[in-house]
C-alpha cells in the first residue's frame, strides 16, 4: 500500500528500552478535497530513510497495516491500529524524468515552409 501528500511533520528519532529499539514518526497531508492528516511510523533502521526528508516536499511512501491485540488488568480487550513506513519517495523528482533527453530549444529546428508537397508526396495512391 502506498500513501502520498505533502511532509507537514518529521519527528527526531527516539529508542526505548533496554533494547534500543527505534521509532520516527512522520505526518504526511493528502492532497484530496478533504485532506487528512496521517501519521506514519518509521522502525529501527527504516528511521534513517527520514534523513533526506524535510517539511513541505511531496513524497510517496510505501506502507504496511499493523494491528495487534491487547488486554488489560480487568480483562478488556482492546485493539491498536499502526502504520508503518518501508520506504519513502520525492514526488519531485518523478516530474523531471532523468531518463528523458532534454528537448533543443525551437530555434534549433530549420522552418519547414519550403517543401513542395508533390515532390515528397511518395503514398501509393
Amino acid at each position: 500500500m502506498e500513501v502520498q501528500g505533502k511532509i507537514k511533520m518529521i519527528d527526531e528519532t527516539k529508542t526505548y528500552g533496554n533494547n534500543g529499539f527505534r521509532k520516527r514518526e512522520v505526518v504526511i497531508t493528502t492532497e484530496e478535497q478533504y485532506p487528512q492528516h496521517i501519521l506514519v511510523e518509521f522502525i529501527q533502521d527504516k528511521c534513517d530513510l527520514l534523513n533526506n526528508y524535510s517539511e513541505g516536499q511531496a513524497v510517496k511512501i510505501s506502507i504496511n497495516l499493523r494491528g495487534r491485540e491487547w488486554t488489560n488488568a480487568q480483562g478488556e480487550t482492546k485493539y491498536f491500529n499502526s502504520i508503518q513506513g518501508w520506504r519513502i519517495e520525492n514526488l519531485q523528482a518523478e516530474e523531471g524524468d532523468g531518463n528523458m533527453p532534454p528537448v533543443p530549444p525551437m530555434d534549433a529546428f530549420e522552418p519547414a515552409d519550403n517543401l513542395n508537397e508533390e515532390e515528397h508526396d511518395d503514398l501509393p495512391f
